[in-house]
């Protein structure tokens, strides 16, 4: 069965308890994620064979990983061995993405020194299908966004359906490009895109009015998003589906467009979030879901809203949700 291949580079995620209790308590949770190994981790969860890359120095720590990934049911045998370093980034409990408590520690790791002409992409996309990335990895360097559009252009030759994944990291565009010298490339590859009105904005030039979702009515975003998706539809036609999450204070819903048909989720109440990390990829796992799934859209957008509400409540950055916890959450029955 053919396989959804995700490319990114696996992250260890440091933990500190916040107010610097991790100093006296000399204890620090370790994660494994990354944004695409979160989508990857989901899949497979959810029984969608799925396929990763990534790149590891040949030690160990990638061993013992790599074993329970596949112990997950992710196909790890595309991963990349090289290099002396595994990537990491501190998140303090609790925090957000875009929170200060935000630091990388990336720089030198086996992925980020991935060149064009190392991989066999050909042959590795072989049994795949679909092919997902973020807009993570292309912040990285140079070398790295050639790498994705060189991995990109043998995926659309193959025929495979792509997802982008529009997350906006400014901490990570460093190296004298910005994001949209970069970005649209690489998008004019997707089927799928997700993200948010100000990540589009940001990483494509889709002006939008709004600044922030504080203060503004549900009718406003709604309208804001409505407006922000037709001129990325116009920039990017060939992409039939596109969605976008709202992650407010005491809520969180999304948008989607497919086909020229907007689709709007549940809102779901948010109260006592536990953690962050992971939440939009979760979601864009279920809108693959679904779409792999053939479920109606009003279906799939419920589906993947729902799943990234339930992320938010488990540590960790990959979610342990089963199909039917995500379904029960739909309906309103956890």
């Amino acid at each position: 069965m053919k396989k959804v291949f995700c490319f990114g580079e696996l992250l260890m995620r440091l933990s500190p308890a916040s107010n610097g209790k991790w100093i006296d308590t000399a204890t620090m949770p370790v994660y494994i994620g990354g944004a695409e190994l979160n989508v990857a981790n989901a899949l497979a969860k959810w029984n969608i064979p799925v396929k990763y890359f990534t790149a590891l120095p040949d030690n160990f720590l990638s061993r013992e990983i790599v074993e329970d990934l596949t112990n997950k049911n992710i196909d790890c045998s595309a991963i990349h061995y090289s290099g002396n370093r595994i990537g990491t980034y501190y998140l303090t409990q609790g925090a957000d993405l875009k929170n200060a408590a935000l630091v990388y520690d990336r720089a030198g790791s086996s992925f980020a020194d991935l060149k064009q002409g190392m991989i066999n992409w050909d042959s590795i996309l072989d049994d795949c299908h679909w092919f997902h990335f973020s807009a993570i990895c292309p912040a990285l360097n140079n070398n790295i966004a050639a790498l994705c559009k060189e991995a990109l252009e043998v995926a659309s030759a193959k025929g495979l359906t792509i997802s982008v994944d529009l997350n906006y990291r400014s901490k990570l565009w460093q190296y004298g490009k910005q994001p949209t010298e970069i970005m649209p490339a690489l998008v004019n590859h997707a089927d799928l895109i997700m993200g948010n009105i100000w990540s589009a904005e940001s990483l494509l030039g889709i002006e939008t009015a709004l600044q922030e979702t504080k203060g503004a009515t549900r009718s406003e975003l709604i309208n804001a998003a409505e407006r922000s998706m037709a001129a990325l539809h116009q920039r990017f036609p060939q992409a039939n589906t596109l969605a976008y999450t709202f992650r407010m204070d005491s809520s969180y819903w999304a948008i989607m467009q497919q086909e020229q048909e907007q689709y709007i989720s549940k809102e779901f109440a948010l109260a006592d979030v536990i953690d962050k990390a992971g939440s939009g990829d979760c979601f864009m796992a279920g809108l693959i879901y679904g779409m792999l799934n053939s479920k109606e859209p009003a279906q799939m957008i419920n589906y993947a809203a729902a799943a990234a509400v339930g992320k938010l409540y488990e540590r960790g950055d990959a979610t342990h949700q089963s199909i039917e916890d995500v379904n029960k959450r739909v309906l309103g029955t956890i």
